[in-house]
């Protein structure tokens, strides 16, 4: 066994193809029986469809159904304000794509599939790693058929913001706090209502709204750990905010029968100071936990894995494994935008969110339309589409 990876998400899925294409046996383990869970934002950005682009899925990317966005606006109670427009971004795809998260993971594995050098085990749980001589090599994991070891000369923990096997190898993210919490629920969508997503802000109240075509993801931003205090207060107290902020949602708000419709996603931001070991590396959620802000977390994993098979596919073939330094290479490589992003994110946290919901700021006093300003538009669509290294992908494929 060459490569394993642990963990079904975006950089987990993306690095097992880009390594099966480029010839190198890879495992990718998923501890679930299929993708069909509720992720949420399902954002797919300018960067990730270049991605797909060079690897020759974009046009079957496209064939899924999707929506989508060229521009941006937080709605005040004075009016709206639209803060970015994607059109004329420096590449092919100008937009971004609202897919359902378990259909790109379906096209990125069925894509690795049809490469020998590729594995999938579903319902596989890692659970720890194989430690010899100082350094990883491979891992335990569970299914129904009871504990197993896959050995490998690189594995990867793909395995989300919780990973299991970060913690298995002594990784311990460095926390910088988030002072709010998400609440997701949909209501239907019906002819008529707006067709871009977009941010509503009132004072005390942050609410995001994305179009999905025959309904609406809506994102409730709360005060953080504030769940259990709104779920006491009874359903009455999220329609309520729905209808006010919404208007033209206040009848539907009452589709909303009780907090078993509503999913929470706890914020959480933070980072590793190290991410690999002899023979292991983390990546995406396990290596950096995106806030939600901007909607990036799936484009930065997916930034990751094109990184890491750029770096690791070359020695995986030649050699049989990969040294430290290329490891430390990929950190080197993947922190400075991890960084930069959380920065942003942070910023955004701690003078519009986190004041947003205490109460004490009101709609921003700027021009409704900022994108006319080429330079204020100029940085937010490059950030937001783009991203601050967007990865291109240099490993070949494998005749």
């Amino acid at each position: 066994m060459t490569c394993v990876i642990a963990g079904g998400g975006p950089a987990g899925a993306m690095l097992a193809l880009l390594l099966a294409r480029a010839g190198v046996e890879v495992t990718l383990l998923e501890k679930h029986a299929d993708f069909l869970r509720d992720f949420r934002g399902d954002t797919i950005h300018p960067s990730t469809l270049q991605v797909l682009g060079e690897i020759g899925l974009a046009e079957e990317f496209l064939r899924l159904p999707h929506r989508k966005a060229y521009e941006f606006s937080v709605v005040t109670d004075t009016g709206p304000i639209r803060l970015a427009d994607l059109h004329g971004l420096p590449c092919a795809y100008d937009y971004i794509a609202f897919v359902p998260q378990w259909d790109f993971l379906d096209l990125v594995t069925t894509a690795a599939a049809r490469y020998p050098s590729f594995r999938l085990l579903m319902s596989a749980e890692a659970y720890g790693l194989i430690v010899e001589d100082g350094a990883v090599r491979g891992l335990r994991y569970r299914d129904a058929d009871g504990e197993h070891e896959l050995r490998a000369a690189l594995t990867v923990a793909a395995d989300g913001r919780d990973s299991v096997l970060r913690r298995a190898a002594g990784l311990v993210p460095r926390e910088f706090g988030a002072p709010m919490d998400v609440l997701w629920f949909r209501l239907p969508r019906e002819p008529g209502d707006p067709g871009q997503p977009f941010l509503r802000l009132s004072r005390g109240h942050l609410m995001v709204a994305i179009d999905r075509g025959t309904y609406w993801q809506l994102a409730y931003v709360i005060p953080k750990g504030g769940h259990d205090e709104l779920v006491k207060r009874g359903i009455g107290a999220l329609r309520e905010p729905v209808a006010r902020l919404l208007p033209f949602l206040a009848e539907r708000a009452e589709l909303i029968e009780g907090y078993d419709d509503v999913s929470v996603l706890t914020v959480v931001l933070n980072r590793l100071r190290r991410w690999h070991r002899p023979g292991f590396t983390a990546i995406g959620d396990a290596a950096h936990a995106m806030s939600p802000v901007f909607g990036v977390g799936i484009n930065l994993a997916v930034q990751d894995a094109v990184a890491a098979a750029n770096l690791v596919a070359a020695p995986l073939r030649a050699y049989g494994r990969v040294p430290e330094e290329v490891l430390r290479r990929l950190q080197r490589r993947r922190m400075w935008p991890t960084r930069v992003t959380q920065a942003a994110q942070r910023v955004v946290q701690n003078l519009l969110i986190g004041p947003a919901l205490s109460g004490r700021v009101p709609a921003p006093p700027i021009r409704p339309d900022v994108t006319r300003i080429p330079l204020l538009n100029r940085v937010p669509r490059r950030f937001i589409g783009l991203g601050v290294r967007p990865e291109h992908v240099e490993v070949p494929s494998s005749p």
